[in-house]
């Protein structure tokens, strides 16, 4: 199921008037119960456990007892976007989880470092070992100036960012001491749909809560590129996030991350990432090391029934390259914008989230086996990997980009618009490639007009995007598309598949055909 973001919080950090998600917390008071002085691994059951829990526990007052004193509340305090803080507060009202300006002593406003606003924020998190490491969100600790944790008893203690990975938003960080009660992850039987969890945390700086529910569903897709998430039913909110969902035996089974909501409350719908990706990406980080995934320097999207149906692929799952990275691996190995890809190191994939996940597997110099339909024809593709740049990284270079070789003459017709499925095209020329900002290495033809009722205007194509490629050939004039679609026409296809560049970022769209 994807899970559309506008739905979707992503747990931001509740602290911040700009915050435009989730789940953040506050600290937890009481005695914790069973402490003995000796740092310990907390169980829930000294029985061998081989399977999840048969049946509905009669209370979860043990569990809790035994597992909440390894739940912490952290609180963070965090320089304010200025720019970021006028746009966002508009409507926002002031209160217990507002902005919290320091050092603003009615000046002339002059906004440097002493005077900058600062928001303090809060979220949760979980002891994984008795010498102070602690396990929660990114977001919670994403460009914290000054970080503490509250136990149970509420000491406060301050700590230390570890790691983090912006890749499975999870985060390491660290308080001094040892002999701290702590928790371990799943790794035998993960519950089964249905099972009972409990979930602990600090929602709406209440203090420590928990909720108790089951698991919905497994490997829901809401968007996030190497996670496939837990949906659970038991109640969370903000302050919740990095907070741990346990099963009935006290082994944390998820990491509380996001909600989807139309409200910003709880509807009953959570997500948390896994307990196999949680500990495998926070050992590495409690080692000192930094995630490193594979990269092939693609652009991808998912293949659609319509798309798979106009390359003659019908019932195919896969995904689509929409662009390539100039001079990365996937450009140097000869794959091209318009290659379906349908597994990867034989691993066969449905979407361009598998395919990402399955790349990302590998490390920099491994071989990646693409097998991929191009022209309708099966190809096998082996490219070198590189190292993935960050997400940060990713994100200030727009993406992987496009192909940056093109080919055909940039010229064409001299003629006018010429009109093709519902758009006015015409070969780039500089006043265009000036008027709508296109690349100098961009070819193809640019749309000037698009009617209303066309299923190029349904499915968004606009003034001023560009044509790069239609079916199987790449374009340089009108002439070139209206050819293309009379080919894909003699070959009884119901619609072709257009490659389309927008602001240097290139995906494929099927457009019917006409008559």
């Amino acid at each position: 199921m994807a899970v559309s973001k506008s739905q979707l919080l992503v747990g931001a950090l509740a602290g911040s008037a700009i915050a435009v998600a989730a789940m953040a917390g506050a600290g937890m008071h009481g005695t914790p119960i069973g402490l003995d002085g000796v740092g310990r691994l907390i169980k829930a059951s000294t029985e061998p456990v081989v399977a999840s829990t048969p049946g509905a526990p009669m209370s979860f007052a043990d569990i809790f007892d035994r597992v909440s004193p390894a739940v912490v509340s952290i609180k963070v305090t965090s320089k304010v976007d200025i720019s970021a803080l006028h746009q966002g507060m508009q409507g926002f009202p002031f209160g217990p989880f507002g902005v919290i300006p320091h050092g603003q002593d009615g000046d002339d406003g002059d906004q440097d470092a002493r005077h900058a606003p600062k928001q303090m924020s809060s979220g949760s998190g979980f002891f994984v070992s008795p010498d102070g490491f602690i396990v929660t969100n990114n977001h919670v600790i994403e460009n914290a100036e000054d970080i503490k944790v509250v136990l149970k008893d509420g000491k406060e203690l301050k700590a230390v960012l570890v790691g983090r990975d912006e890749g499975t938003d999870l985060a390491v960080i660290r308080v001094e001491g040892h002999d701290y009660p702590y928790v371990n992850f799943e790794d035998r039987a993960r519950p089964r749909v249905g099972d009972w969890v409990l979930a602990v945390g600090n929602p709406y700086d209440l203090g420590g809560t928990a909720t108790a529910g089951i698991v919905s569903a497994y490997k829901r897709d809401i968007g996030e590129k190497f996670v496939d998430y837990i949906q659970i039913d038991a109640p969370i909110n903000r302050g919740n996030s990095g907070g741990p969902t346990f099963d009935t035996y006290g082994r944390v089974i998820g990491v509380n991350t996001a909600i989807f909501s139309p409200s910003g409350g709880s509807v009953g719908i959570g997500f948390d990432i896994p307990a196999d990706v949680a500990q495998s990406v926070t050992k590495e980080l409690m080692e000192g090391h930094k995630i490193a995934r594979g990269y092939i320097g693609a652009t991808i999207q998912d293949l659609s029934d319509e798309m798979a149906s106009s390359w003659g692929l019908n019932g195919r799952k896969g995904a689509v390259v929409a662009g390539l990275a100039p001079g990365g691996p996937a450009s140097h190995a000869g794959v091209q914008p318009g290659d379906v890809v349908v597994s990867v190191n034989g691993h066969d994939i449905a979407s361009a989230s598998e395919l990402t996940r399955e790349v990302a597997k590998v490390h920099a110099g491994d071989t990646v086996r693409l097998s991929v339909f191009r022209d309708g024809k099966p190809k096998t593709l082996a490219i070198t990997a590189g190292l993935r740049p960050s997400e940060e990284q990713l994100a200030r270079n727009g993406g992987m980009g496009g192909d940056d070789e093109g080919s055909g003459a940039e010229g064409g017709s001299a003629a006018g618009p010429a009109r093709v499925l519902g758009m006015s095209l015409s070969p780039i020329d500089p006043e265009s490639r000036q008027q709508f900002n296109i690349g100098a290495g961009v070819k193809g033809v640019v749309v000037q007009a698009v009617k209303g009722e066309s299923d190029a205007g349904d499915k968004g194509l606009r003034r001023g995007d560009v044509i790069v490629r239609a079916g199987d050939r790449e374009v340089a004039s009108a002439g070139d598309v209206s050819a293309a679609v009379g080919d894909w026409k003699k070959a009884g296809r119901a619609s072709i598949p257009l490659e389309v560049t927008r602001g240097g970022v290139s995906r494929f769209v099927p457009i019917k055909i006409e008559g």
